[in-house]
């Protein structure tokens, strides 16, 4: 019997898998689900939780693959769908956990605003801190952690605004906080927009590495159009293409100023070595 290509967790939906090799396993995951400390059990959202206690009770997707070890690898807000990516080792955890920390993984996400954008294409190089007025809550603070994002407008239908975001560092929201502060949050965002009823327009839709193992070049793609039709877009209308997956070497603000036009008005501060925090 062929391996299942999904994960099937009791009681919910099945997860689509989208890409496995030896050492990694990347998933589709919808939104609702969190990623918050395994022991965290106030909810049955908790996805590494629901994840390992599979594994344990030998479901079928776990054990046809043999399946002991399955890590989430960097993180994904609960409301944020798309792709995620789970180590099957300890090894591959930290070997793939430093193309993160080190910028050599290359991320790209569709973001939709109802706001016009400042401009067609733009970077933003806002450094990020926590809220100290709400707990949970990003801020630019010019003192905080480096933080650089590069946006493209990649369409417009009605009052909605698509935006490719291909964020260079993996700050908590950075892709959030960075779009509300240009003047355009995204959809659905009851934290740094003006939320409503909609769900939160944001979707990781790409992801390119050179495997540090096997050194092959792995490029991981999320479906497009049920997000593009869903916010009112036409499907086919966006093509995904990874720019380069070589490592990465910062680039340093213009001198004198954080960012790049009227975006990103902070100086730069050396990164930390956690770096795999998302949106």
């Amino acid at each position: 019997m062929p391996k299942p290509n999904c994960i099937e967790l009791t009681g919910h939906a099945r997860i689509p898998i989208l890409y496995e090799d030896r050492s990694v396993l990347a998933i589709d995951k919808p939104a609702g689900w969190m990623l918050v400390p395994f022991t965290w059990q106030r909810t049955d959202r908790n996805l590494q939780a629901a994840i390992t206690s599979s594994i344990g009770a030998g479901h079928f997707w776990a054990r046809s693959r043999m399946l002991r070890f399955l890590k989430h690898i960097h993180r994904l807000d609960a409301d944020t769908t798309g792709i995620l990516l789970f180590a099957k080792s300890p090894g591959a955890l930290h070997s793939i956990a430093d193309l993160f920390e080190g910028r050599r993984m290359e991320k790209i996400y569709l973001a939709v605003t109802r706001h016009a954008p400042p401009e067609t294409a733009w970077t933003c190089r806002l450094a990020l801190g926590p809220d100290p007025n709400q707990i949970g809550r990003v801020r630019a603070d010019r003192h905080g952690k480096e933080a650089e994002t590069d946006f493209r407008v990649l369409a417009s239908a009605g009052d909605k605004h698509l935006i490719e975001a291909r964020p260079h560092t993996g700050r908590t929201h950075q892709i959030r906080v960075h779009l509300a502060a240009a003047g355009c949050p995204i959809v659905g965002d009851d934290l740094y927009g003006e939320g409503g009823r909609e769900p939160l327009g944001l979707r990781a839709v790409g992801l390119a590495y050179r495997d540090p193992f096997t050194h092959t070049e792995v490029g991981i793609r999320a479906a497009c159009d049920p997000f593009l039709e869903a916010h009112g877009f036409a499907a086919g209308g966006y093509r995904l293409a990874f720019q380069s997956i070589r490592p990465r070497t910062p680039r340093p603000p213009p001198h004198g100023a954080g960012g790049v036009g009227k975006i990103g008005q902070s100086p730069s501060r050396p990164s930390s070595r956690r770096d795999s925090a998302e949106d």
